[in-house]
């Protein structure tokens, strides 16, 4: 069964192509890497399948319906997380907080009384933060957290809305090496647990190769490449790309 469905998507920013007549699906329970190098068009694909962007002409089906000129809020209501090059969090909140503010969005208690929403959700908030291995600083202001933890918060605050496909875009930016490979680690161990549909970008190859199922390869807005890692990995064309002779 296909999660995603993307057929001939299409935006252009003034003359410029920034996407040119990409398609592909994404199966269930499928960790889908989309790389290439700076200015392909990841990024513009990314926020228009989150809704920040309308396509110009194309179509996108996410469980067989369609969320071309969705907002990113409904589209999120759809079962859709998303991860951010730049974490966003409420860094006056604590990690806990920022958990529940999500959870009370997908139960549709936001307008809550706002002396009673600190107190709803706190176990389920707890019991995700568990699961991305920061539990044990609920409590904290994310202001004062170290980045590849607040990483951990963003990824729990994704993963709030019970998503079906997760978008997360150039998920390790900024990191370490080793927390790279550590917070990709869980966070495929977690979607492989959870059947969850994982659609994301990536400068750094070894994460790319290591967890992928799939890789589709942009260069200047057009897919050129797509296949098995170790397929796409030999891919002459893909070589070129990364050697900066891909506009060839």
């Amino acid at each position: 069964m296909s999660v995603l469905e993307v057929e001939r998507l299409v935006k252009k920013f003034g003359g410029v192509a920034a996407v040119r007549e990409v398609s592909f699906s994404l199966g269930e329970g499928e960790i889908l890497a989309l790389i290439g190098p700076n200015g392909a068009g990841k990024s513009t694909c990314f926020n228009m399948l989150n809704g920040q962007l309308r396509p110009d002409s194309g179509r996108i089906r996410l469980l067989g319906r369609d969320t071309v000129g969705l907002s990113p809020r409904q589209v999120w209501r759809r079962g859709v997380g998303r991860t951010f090059q730049i974490t966003a969090t409420f860094t006056s909140m604590s990690v806990r907080e920022n958990v529940q503010m999500a959870l009370l969005s997908h139960h549709r208690r936001l307008y809550a009384l706002v002396p009673l929403a600190a107190r709803q959700y706190r176990e389920e908030a707890e019991r995700i933060l568990d699961l991305v291995g920061i539990a044990d600083q609920a409590e904290r202001s994310c202001g004062v957290l170290a980045y590849g933890d607040l990483k951990k918060v963003e990824l729990a605050v994704a993963l709030a809305n019970e998503p079906r496909l997760l978008l997360m875009d150039e998920p390790t930016a900024g990191m370490a090496p080793r927390e790279r490979i550590e917070l990709m680690a869980l966070t495929a161990d977690i979607v492989r647990k959870q059947g969850i549909s994982v659609l994301f970008t990536e400068h750094d190859m070894d994460v790319v190769f290591t967890h992928a199922d799939r890789i589709m390869v942009l260069n200047r807005g057009e897919l050129v490449a797509e296949g098995a890692p170790q397929a796409v990995r030999e891919d002459p064309l893909v070589k070129q790309i990364y050697l900066g002779a891909g506009h060839a």
